[in-house]
């Protein structure tokens, strides 16, 4: 066979995917992949057009990639190419992009190369009307804003575009103080910088629920992205603490690649999370991705993986908060039942989860601070729904499910299990139309992860095929 597959490995690279993601996502060994990599065996025709997509490549490309061997014909990322400082003249670049920046209260189009966004994983998630054209696209108003930074402002805001997608909310002044960190990190990159990122990956959090991942990924990896490229130019008191935030970043992404079912990137961004939690010295956050990690084995219905990921968390050396810790068990509970246990068998499990939840925290950690009674209630009627209980579900689902208590993508998500378990109690009606309402709500916020669970619910309604209800339903999810 030929010699190392450098294109193939930079395309890798460039579609932002570790050899075990990668192969995580095509359902194979880590170590085949590395064969392909090394130009010592060849994917299967069948398994091509999926590597190819997975990649963001042509499978005319993907097949020039394994003939040429050690040439390849894709570039490094973009991210490694710094664009051209740009003119006195407010003017946007042939076939760029326009960020939105808030300065002074009003949206200011910052002009971005298509390439850098398009390697950075913007690309999916910006509106093809985004795609600049013509120099007409940018307002007077807006060029006006524009021309009125500094040239050093303008200079690096192009230059680091892909911090200029995490901007949303500047003043001049602080968006002078930003571009300052991105030209010379060493130098301004200090507290308030990293307190106003902070600050923004917060805000996307809070907005997550509401939003959904198609709107929010573009600021969270604009925010990871910074931090991912500054922190090797930052003084070293400032870098712990850069990349312990750039764990939270790398978390809350992996969770929202979940959402769409990216399940390879998922992983990805997991696995960057523990590494930087492992230099920062940030045990808890370990400790708090392997429970994501065992929630990820769920929605690929992987039980015993789920079990031992549960069972790592709380053995761990970690000192997690105790509302983390009472996920962990009910999670072990659910991953039981999956393997064969009954409801009754794991009563202990989920007593003692809602025993954890109960303790008070004697630490400051933010970790899990989302987790309550109401998500652990959710969480038990899955159990018992695994359990073959899903009447005992329904009951837990018609206590507990009222839409104030959650954000728009959750409560549509925890209406598609209460669907499902009204199918396996034998109500198709209603379950087709919660599944219905649930729909409305995956469409509004992208979550895919909700769609998934529907198509479950018509699994359960096969015997029901014909009603109305089931059919509208199908329709619906169909269309």
């Amino acid at each position: 066979m030929g010699g190392r597959r450098t294109g193939l490995i930079r395309a890798r690279k460039a579609a932002i995917y570790t050899q075990e993601s990668l192969a995580h996502a095509l359902n194979m060994d880590t170590k085949t992949v590395g064969t392909w990599e090394r130009g010592e065996a060849e994917p299967v025709p069948y398994k091509r057009p999926k590597l190819a997509k997975l990649l963001g490549i042509s499978l005319a490309q993907l097949e020039e990639l394994l003939a040429e061997g050690t040439s390849g014909v894709l570039a490094e990322p973009a991210a490694a190419v710094e664009p051209a400082a740009p003119s006195p003249a407010p003017s946007t670049p042939r076939g760029g992009l326009l960020l939105p920046v808030m300065v002074n209260g009003r949206p200011v189009l910052i002009p971005l190369d298509a390439a850098t966004a398009s390697a950075s994983e913007l690309g999916p998630f910006l509106s093809p009307a985004l795609v600049a054209g013509d120099e007409a696209s940018l307002p007077a108003a807006q060029a006006a804003e524009w021309d009125a930074m500094s040239p050093l402002t303008r200079r690096s805001l192009l230059t680091h575009g892909l911090a200029a997608s995490a901007l949303p909310a500047l003043g001049l002044d602080e968006l002078g103080r930003v571009a300052e960190a991105m030209a010379d990190a060493r130098r301004y990159f200090d507290g308030p910088v990293l307190d106003y990122f902070g600050r923004q990956l917060a805000a996307c959090k809070a907005d997550d629920g509401t939003l959904g991942p198609a709107k929010t990924l573009p600021l969270v990896l604009g925010v990871v992205g910074a931090i991912e490229e500054h922190a090797r130019d930052v003084k070293p008191d400032i870098r712990r603490d850069l990349l312990r935030l750039g764990a939270e970043g790398a978390e809350f992404a992996g969770w929202l690649y979940r959402d769409v079912r990216d399940f390879g990137r998922t992983l990805y961004w997991y696995d960057r999370a523990i590494e930087w939690a492992q230099e920062a010295d940030d045990p808890a956050m370990q400790g708090y991705v392997l429970l994501k990690k065992a929630q990820l084995a769920f929605d690929e219905r992987e039980p015993l993986r789920m079990l031992t990921l549960a069972q790592a968390v709380q053995r761990g050396p970690w000192s997690l908060p105790t509302r983390v810790q009472a996920e962990s068990v009910q999670q072990e509970a659910r991953a039981e039942v999956m393997l064969g246990a009954t409801a009754d068998a794991v009563a202990t499990k989920l007593d003692r989860a809602r025993q954890l939840l109960g303790a008070r925290d004697d630490g400051a950690s933010t970790l899990g601070a989302h987790y309550n009674d109401t998500l652990l209630t959710m969480q038990t009627a899955i159990c018992y729904t695994e359990a073959g209980a899903p009447r005992r579900a329904v009951e837990l689902y018609d206590e507990s499910l009222v839409e104030d208590r959650f954000s728009p993508r959750d409560y549509g998500f925890f209406l598609s299990l209460r669907a499902g378990s009204l199918a396996l109690a034998g109500e198709p009606d209603e379950a087709a139309r919660t599944g219905v309402e649930s729909a409305a709500r995956a469409d509004s916020t992208s979550s895919r992860r909700t769609k998934q669970e529907l198509v479950r619910v018509l699994e359960h309604l096969r015997p029901w095929t014909n009603r109305p209800a089931v059919t509208q339903l199908r329709e619906v999810i169909a269309s």
